[in-house]
């Protein structure tokens, strides 16, 4: 085997490696947020104010400790998932939490989607409230612009909470969401 040869097969090996692990470290990194009841263990966790969050995906074993966190009502923006939250719903309610799904496309978020999150934030009246997704990037950003548009908040004081789950990377990644949001501030002003 010639240098060239063996170095381009380690080289092969060393990525194939990589991608065989990946997905078990994925599967290990979720079920690791799966079991811990912390909501600081979920993915992108913030709290925007003393009545709302945002997070990335909830799994049962955290349900209780939105309870003991006093959230009455949650938001699912993210599409339905046999793997990831399948069995939401219903342990939400089980729980007695209120609980709505709007499924947002992450490729093509539409304003119809932000008009229903906008009514359905609109009938919480002043329940503690979770909104959430996956990862937290539809949330934080349908809760952004609910914040500017329906309750008032200045642009640069609710971009911060946007900014604690968004980077500058995330921005450059998902351009859709980022002329979604700018579309959606520009037609209600």
């Amino acid at each position: 085997m010639t240098p060239r040869l063996a170095s381009a097969t380690f080289t092969l090996f060393l990525v194939l490696t990589a991608a065989l692990a990946a997905p078990a470290s994925l599967a290990q990194t979720q079920t690791a947020e799966r079991d811990k009841p912390e909501l600081e263990s979920v993915r992108n966790f913030h709290r925007v104010s003393d009545t709302l969050l945002t997070s990335g995906q909830i799994y049962p074993a955290q349900i209780p400790t939105l309870k003991q966190e006093g959230v009455d009502f949650v938001v699912n923006l993210a599409i339905a998932d046999p793997e990831r939250n399948a069995e939401e719903p219903y342990a939400m309610m089980d729980a007695g939490l209120n609980y709505v799904n709007i499924p947002v496309s992450f490729q093509e978020p539409s304003m119809e989607d932000l008009e229903l999150l906008f009514a359905v934030m609109d009938a919480r009246g002043g329940r503690k409230t979770l909104v959430h997704c996956f990862a937290n990037f539809r949330a934080s950003a349908f809760t952004f612009l609910y914040r500017v548009l329906r309750e008032g908040v200045p642009e640069d004081e609710a971009r911060r909470d946007l900014l604690a789950v968004w980077d500058e990377e995330t921005f450059e990644m998902h351009p859709a969401w980022v002329r979604f949001m700018d579309e959606a501030l520009a037609a209600q002003r």
